[in-house]
């Protein structure tokens, strides 16, 4: 039964975690507003359960409920209102549950810094990754399980790493997002991105101006056909193939651009997104 207003799809990264033993990590994300995605991020031996970016505390404790699971953190990418609006609401359900972010999110209860880790339930190691750009503190959140090391992880990207795509440099520059963008690229392949966002069908369009004589930019626009929702379907070795952002010293992107340097590249990127009506 899917929540009045939100789309809940429910994904145990098949691709990831089909091997035995049976997988401890289990995502759930939840639709709250147009296209904004909360996540519940459950490790399934103790039923305890993290949300990241909580917009909606009554949508995604709704889901919780039918998931069977306790609630016994937030995780929180970044302080703009579409990902940290519902921490107040989350701590006062909730007194007792640590509320992770950056320096700038509000009603955190636990500051998080690059390279800082904690755990979720008895299972889930998350490490935290500072990706300064689209805002000061934003930090993704890279989870796998602790117990079973060839079980692939996730990263919560937040608004920085979208699929096909990457967030608005608001307080930063493009020489950041590519430091940011490098840093991610530096997790095992098979990594499941969980960005922010539904932005996947505009990013498509996109990279087609930029890159058109690439092949795995048709894989991502078929996946696009197939799939209302496609968070939870790509990989980081994926984005390495058809994200232009992620491919700066390709020369079609250096051509499209007219720059040769990566932050001067990603800078016209970055302004040509803004600008795309295609």
């Amino acid at each position: 039964m899917l929540l009045s207003r939100s789309i809940v799809f429910r994904t145990i990264c098949t691709r990831a975690f089909s091997s035995t033993p049976p997988a401890k990590m289990k995502v759930v994300p939840v639709l709250v507003s147009a296209d904004n995605y909360a996540y519940l991020v459950i490790d399934e031996p103790s039923k305890k359960a993290a949300i990241v970016d909580v917009f909606n505390v009554e949508k995604v404790q709704a889901v919780a409920d039918q998931e069977g699971v306790n609630i016994v953190a937030g995780i929180t990418t970044h302080h703009h209102q579409d990902h940290s609006g519902g921490n107040k609401a989350l701590a006062s359900t909730y007194p007792t549950i640590p509320i992770y972010g950056g320096f700038q999110v509000p009603a955190k209860t636990k500051l998080v810094e690059d390279e800082d880790k904690f755990t979720i339930g008895d299972n889930l190691q998350v490490q935290c990754l500072a990706t300064p750009c689209h805002t000061k503190d934003s930090i993704c959140f890279y989870i796998t399980d602790a117990s079973n090391k060839s079980q692939a992880g996730g990263v919560f990207t937040g608004d920085t790493l979208f699929q096909g795509g990457c967030g608005r440099f608001f307080e930063g520059t493009g020489e950041e997002m590519h430091a940011a963008l490098s840093k991610l690229a530096t997790l095992p392949d098979e990594t499941i991105i969980y960005n922010g966002h539904e932005y996947t069908g505009g990013n498509v369009a996109f990279a087609k101006s930029v890159e058109p004589g690439n092949p795995a930019i048709a894989r991502l626009a078929k996946l696009v056909q197939d799939n209302k929702v496609t968070t939870g379907l790509t990989t980081i070795g994926d984005e390495k193939e058809w994200n232009v952002f992620m491919r700066l010293d390709k020369d079609a992107v250096k051509q499209a651009t007219g720059s040769e340097e990566p932050g001067a590249v990603m800078n016209k990127l970055r302004e040509m997104k803004n600008n795309f009506r295609g």
